[in-house]
């Protein structure tokens, strides 16, 4: 406990600070303009400009960003209303994995056209495909890519991730989106899990809901695709993942919750309890993201990989929209 506590409360606070500034919003303007999710990030990113943690907050800032994220989704699975998640029905598998599947090809076809080695190329489009850090972590090992590829494929998501937060939102008026639509989109489109949250619950309560769903499932196609990986380079390397990284437990909790609030199991009374307090808690994550995010990383990031990362995302963005009118997901 000693070890994280100073970084969760760091996390903790710049968390607080985000919910001040989102409460003046609300008073000034009669809503906020910048919903706390984001300030956080925001606000989060200002503090490490001018202040590089030092290495005893490292833990907690690390386990707020992390654990207590994945606690905020699992949560998250009472408040949801199953049925009407999965009511585009079969459709929306069709284009989860057609995403996925698309989004792997193309982008490694991008990012060897740019000049990336084979190895980066795969981390990039992997990490772009499914769901960021995690899937390249996954993969790295089993295509035996060393550190440098490594880092430089994870090195802008942070500062990508905050411009898609704030973007995307924009698409929804001249794209004419429904809230479940932008959700779709969102879940279909967006690198990491935390990105998603922080770039779909500001538009609706509905749209975050569904991008979780998404991105969850998008999450269980890092399975298939490090098995596909690791038959075809099992004569050079055997590193194999461990079954909690291809099927985290906080998409087994998130399931399983609103699978009981489906049956009934779940009382109603604990729906607005339960949401407040994820919602609280997915706050200090991205506050902690924020703190982790150091916006001199694109300046070491390399131009190439910036625009692999850049180019691939634009991909999954069209595509996704793509499906959604192709496949009458409303």
């Amino acid at each position: 406990m000693r070890r994280v506590v100073p970084g969760v409360l760091v996390a903790t606070a710049v968390a607080l600070a985000s919910i001040a500034v989102a409460s003046v919003e609300t008073r000034v303007f009669g809503s906020p303009v910048i919903e706390a999710l984001v300030v956080a990030l925001l606000v989060g990113m200002l503090v490490r400009l001018a202040w590089r943690p030092r290495p005893r907050f490292d833990p907690g800032i690390r386990l707020a960003g992390k654990q207590i994220l994945e606690l905020s989704v699992a949560i998250l699975g009472i408040s949801v209303d199953l049925p009407l998640l999965l009511r585009a029905g079969p459709a929306l598998g069709v284009a989860i994995v057609s995403i996925v599947a698309l989004g792997l090809v193309f982008g490694v076809f991008i990012a060897r056209g740019l000049g990336l080695g084979r190895h980066l190329a795969i981390l990039v489009a992997t990490g772009n495909a499914i769901c960021g850090n995690s899937a390249i972590a996954a993969v790295a090992p089993v295509i035996g890519a060393d550190a440098d590829d490594v880092a430089s494929s994870i090195a802008f998501t942070a500062i990508l991730g905050v411009i898609v937060v704030l973007g995307l939102p924009l698409l929804v008026g001249p794209l004419h989106l429904s809230n479940y639509q932008y959700g779709v989109l969102a879940g279909l489109s967006v690198y990491a899990v935390p990105q998603v949250l922080a770039a779909a619950f500001p538009v609706s309560m509905l749209s975050g809901q569904v991008a979780t769903l998404v991105k969850l499932v998008r999450v269980l196609m890092l399975g298939p695709v490090v098995l596909f990986f690791s038959l075809r380079e099992r004569d050079r390397f055997a590193h194999a993942p461990s079954l909690t990284m291809l099927v985290p437990w906080f998409i087994v909790g998130f399931l399983a919750l609103a699978t009981l609030r489906a049956m009934g199991v779940v009382p109603a009374s604990w729906v607005s309890p339960t949401r407040l307090v994820s919602t609280n808690l997915t706050i200090v994550a991205m506050a902690a993201l924020g703190l982790s995010a150091d916006v001199r990383t694109v300046a070491r990031a390399g131009s190439r990989v910036i625009v692999a990362v850049s180019l691939s995302l634009m991909l999954l963005i069209v595509l996704g929209v793509g499906f959604i009118h192709l496949l009458n997901i409303r």
